[in-house]
């Protein structure tokens, strides 16, 4: 059965990537973005890899987008297999100087964004009595470094709402799949807010060294939707930190700390 597939933030880095692994498998592949150039571009490279591309204009912030394009998508393809809620921004930040505004912002998008998403669509996948929600999160939300608070509760706030509804929804047959990356290339860091001198530049170069692309997240989004997979963990070093944590939280907090010292001082907050 062809699949069908909604994602926000899908114009451009890892929904992209996403939406194309998902078109190469002959997917309808609906992408929701607030970028109308970059969305129709990704549109028309779904239909040449095979897939039905769609773009729709969409803003996470209101639930009014999502509760349309639902609609629409039940009329046009007569329901929605996986709900991928991808769109995010970044913030970094020392807890004295970031804004509230600041903070508004980016929970608004990243956790709220989510929210909506999940709120929207629910009853259509209930209705269906099948569908999947792949919440996208990050290391961030596990790792929780310094200088990036917000950012930080934003990811755990996705973490903990998608451990949530995994076992809220599971009796609808309703999966839902949590995506915790590390630093991969995307261009997260064109909409970053900070105050910090240089950090968009630094998180940039740690982006490009990753060896992990945005095209190995999708395909392990993909692959863990089809098995029915919770955990989606790219990073394996990351990952290993993250079962310490578990396992000896000492341990990791020693690591981290001497760790965060090192990120601090480069950023030249020495506290």
């Amino acid at each position: 059965m062809t699949q069908r597939v909604f994602i926000t933030g899908g114009a451009s880095g890892l929904g992209r990537a996403i939406a194309l692994r998902y078109a190469r498998e002959g997917a309808r592949v609906c992408i929701g973005d607030i970028n109308a150039d970059l969305g129709a571009q990704v549109e028309l490279e779904i239909n040449a890899q095979g897939g039905e591309g769609y773009f729709v204009n969409c803003d996470v912030r209101r639930l009014t987008d999502l509760e349309k394009i639902r609609d629409d998508l039940e009329a046009r393809w007569g329901g929605l297999d996986v709900v991928v809620n991808n769109a995010g921004v970044a913030s970094a930040g020392t807890i004295e100087d970031s804004t509230m505004t600041d903070w508004e912002w980016i929970l608004d998008i990243n956790v709220l964004g989510v929210v909506r998403g999940c709120k929207a669509f629910t009853p259509l996948f209930k209705r269906q009595g099948q569908g999947a929600f792949v919440n996208v999160a990050s290391m961030a939300g596990l790792m929780l470094a310094p200088l990036m608070s917000s950012y930080n509760v934003s990811k755990a706030g996705v973490i903990a709402l998608s451990e949530t509804l995994s076992q809220e929804l599971r009796g609808y047959g309703i999966r839902t799949s949590c995506v915790c990356p590390a630093f991969f290339q995307t261009n997260l860091t064109s909409t970053m807010r900070s105050d910090i001198a240089g950090i968009q530049q630094n998180v940039g170069k740690l982006m490009k060294r990753s060896t992990v692309t945005a095209e190995d997240v999708a395909e392990d989004i993909f692959r863990a939707v089809k098995q029915g997979e919770f955990w989606v963990l790219p990073h394996v070093k990351e990952k290993r930190m993250w079962i310490l944590k578990r396992h000896a939280p000492w341990a990791f907090d020693w690591l981290m700390h001497q760790e965060s010292k090192r990120w601090m001082k480069k950023m030249g907050n020495t506290g």
